[in-house]
């Protein structure tokens, strides 16, 4: 199984600059077989971390200050909202992820949730029936920019003229799309139709787990896709430090259902400190399952 890291929360500690720490953060995972590196993609920052009085970076600006850092990690937001950029734009920047970083680049988006951010900074936040129509329009978009059709494309909720992605991204087809969410109605059918990967997010039993795969597994029969195709990838709550026996032996579970890859988020005392420990204490004996 792969570990990623979510960088989440820039409140560091007094003293400590954000610039340095995350830099440090993403080396050290680079260099110890970590196989993915997330941010925020956030204007404010969450509720339960503080609201928007605590720091908050703009996430691509932020995966490209990594992209010129590291050489190993995919690079990715977990998860962008589909409201915080036109689509078209949307394809564009990851396109220049991708290309800047050789090849690393992963789309992560999801349907946004976080109304108090959009009326703070004045952005749309449509009901959720019409942002899961945008979020599904936006993949349409985005898997016609990575394709050889620059032509038009007319939806219901946004009309491009021309759909040119030039220079291309490194990755054939684009860069792989994570959708974010296990709401089992939509979410789970947007990812059999057009997802990559899928993200079950929170700390989970395995019943729980297979419970969502299933239905997606479900969707993937009705649709005619490849249920083995798709990655299947889990946002874990927990801290592993504090229970390392115990946390792998819940991905030993996870992995039976066909969980390959989790990501677990850093501390804000000492987010170095604890990545030196992961590579050390945690990523081997996460390979072994």
């Amino acid at each position: 199984m792969d570990l990623g890291i979510h960088f989440a929360d820039y409140g560091l500690p007094d003293g400590m600059a954000i610039a340095p720490v995350l830099a440090e953060t993403a080396r050290v995972a680079d260099e110890g077989g970590v196989a993915l590196f997330t941010l925020m993609d956030h204007f404010f920052q969450m509720e339960h971390l503080g609201g928007p009085s605590e720091p908050m970076l703009e996430g691509y600006v932020g995966l490209g200050y990594l992209a010129g850092i590291t050489r190993r990690l995919r690079l990715g937001l977990l998860v962008t909202g589909v409201t915080y950029r036109h689509p078209g734009l949307l394809a564009k920047m990851v396109t220049t992820l991708d290309v800047l970083s050789e090849g690393r680049a992963q789309l992560g988006i999801g349907a946004a949730w976080y109304e108090r951010e959009h009326l703070g900074l004045g952005v749309p936040f449509p009901p959720l029936a019409e942002r899961f129509e945008m979020l599904e329009e936006t993949l349409q978009i985005c898997r016609q920019m990575w394709s050889d059709d620059d032509g038009a494309y007319a939806g219901n909720h946004y009309q491009l003229a021309e759909t040119f992605c030039v220079p291309a991204p490194v990755q054939a087809g684009g860069p792989p799309v994570m959708i974010g969410g296990s709401g089992e109605r939509k979410t789970l059918r947007l990812v059999a139709q057009y997802a990559d990967a899928c993200n079950l997010s929170g700390t989970q039993e395995a019943d729980d787990i297979a419970h969502k795969l299933k239905v997606l597994q479900r969707h993937c029969d009705d649709l005619g896709r490849d249920y083995a195709e798709i990655e299947k990838t889990v946002l874990d709550g927990a801290e592993p430090l504090d229970d390392i026996d115990g946390f792998l032996s819940r991905m030993e579970q996870y992995a039976a259902l066909g969980i390959s890859h989790v990501t677990v988020k850093p501390p804000t005392a000492d987010p170095v400190g604890w990545t030196n420990d992961i590579v050390d204490k945690v990523v081997p004996r996460l390979r072994e399952i």
